[in-house]
C-alpha cells in the first residue's frame, strides 16, 4: 500500500507531528504533500489519503477548505483527518472530518495533538505550552499511529469512524475564516529593520503580500495565519498591539526531542 499526508502547517508543528505519524507507521510508506505548495497532488496513485491542519480560531485555516474544495470527488477513498492545537482545539477535527467526508473520502480514524503555541498572541500572554504534548498525550498519539497502523494493514473492508471531538470542544465555538486577520488588526514593516529579502512574500499561502521593493499587505484576502509576522528573519513585520515578541518560526526543541523517529 501507498499512502499521502496532505498537511498544512505554518510553523512546523504539523509538518513535524505527520513526519513522526510517517515515521511510525510500519505497514505502509507515505508521501508527505504541502498544501501550501499551492498545486494538487494526483491521489490515483495512492491507497489512503491524510489530511493535517493547525488550529485556526478553533477551526480549519482557510487554505485547507480551498485545497479539499479542488479535489476531484472520491468514491470512499480512505482517508485520515489530524489536526494540531496549541491552546484548545475546538471542532478543528470535526469540521476537517465533515470536508474530507463530503468529498467522498472514507474517514477511517482521527486524532488531535497539543503541541507547544505558535500564535503570537498567546505566546506573548504567557501561554506558549512548551512543555506540550505531555506523556498522557503523547501516549495516546501513539496509540492512534498503532491503531492506523493495524487498520491499513488488516486488510479487507474499511469501517467509516465518526469523528467526535470531545464534549469540551464540541461547546467551542467555530469562528468565521476571517476572524484570525480581524483579530491580527493591520500589519506594518518597520522599514529600517527590514532587509528587503522578499522571504514574507515568498511564504504567504494567499498571495497577500507584494515585496515592491519592501512588502506591502492586502489586508483584503490575508487570513490571519501569522506566518510573515513569525518568520520575518529580523522581526521587521508588526502589528498594533505586538512588535518584537511572541515569534515562532520554527518547532522548539522540547518538540522536535519529542517527535523524533
Amino acid at each position: 500500500m501507498k499512502g499521502i499526508i496532505c498537511y498544512c502547517s505554518g510553523s512546523g508543528n504539523t509538518e513535524l507531528a505527520c513526519r513522526y505519524i510517517a515515521g511510525k507507521l510500519k505497514n505502509i510508506e507515505f508521501d508527505l504533500f504541502d498544501i501550501m505548495a499551492g498545486s494538487i497532488p494526483d491521489l490515483e496513485k495512492y491507497d489512503v489519503v491524510g489530511f493535517a491542519a493547525f488550529t485556526n480560531f478553533m477551526s480549519v485555516p482557510y487554505i485547507v477548505r480551498t485545497f479539499i474544495g479542488k479535489l476531484p470527488q472520491q468514491n470512499n477513498m480512505p482517508a485520515f483527518v489530524f489536526n494540531t492545537y496549541g491552546f484548545v482545539s475546538g471542532k478543528t477535527l470535526s469540521i476537517l472530518d465533515k470536508l474530507v467526508t463530503e468529498k467522498g473520502f472514507l474517514v477511517m480514524a482521527g486524532h488531535s495533538l497539543h503541541t507547544p503555541e505558535s500564535y503570537p498572541p498567546m505566546i506573548v500572554r504567557g501561554m506558549g505550552n512548551q512543555q506540550a504534548p505531555n506523556v498522557k498525550e503523547m501516549s495516546k498519539f501513539n496509540d492512534f499511529i498503532h491503531g492506523l497502523d493495524q487498520v491499513l494493514h488488516a486488510g479487507g473492508e474499511l469501517n467509516r469512524k465518526n469523528i467526535f471531538p470531545g464534549f469540551i470542544n464540541y461547546l467551542m465555538p467555530a469562528f468565521s475564516v476571517t476572524k484570525a486577520r480581524e483579530d491580527m488588526g493591520e500589519k506594518y514593516v518597520d522599514e529600517a529593520l527590514c532587509t528587503e529579502c522578499g522571504l514574507c512574500g515568498k511564504l504567504c499561502p494567499y498571495e497577500a503580500i507584494e515585496c515592491s521593493p519592501k512588502p506591502v499587505f492586502d489586508m483584503n484576502i490575508c487570513y490571519g495565519c501569522w506566518r510573515c509576522f513569525n518568520h520575518c528573519p529580523v522581526k521587521a513585520i508588526y502589528t498594533k498591539k505586538f512588535r518584537g515578541r511572541g515569534h515562532y518560526p520554527q518547532p522548539i526543541s522540547q518538540l522536535e526531542e519529542k517527535l523524533k523517529v
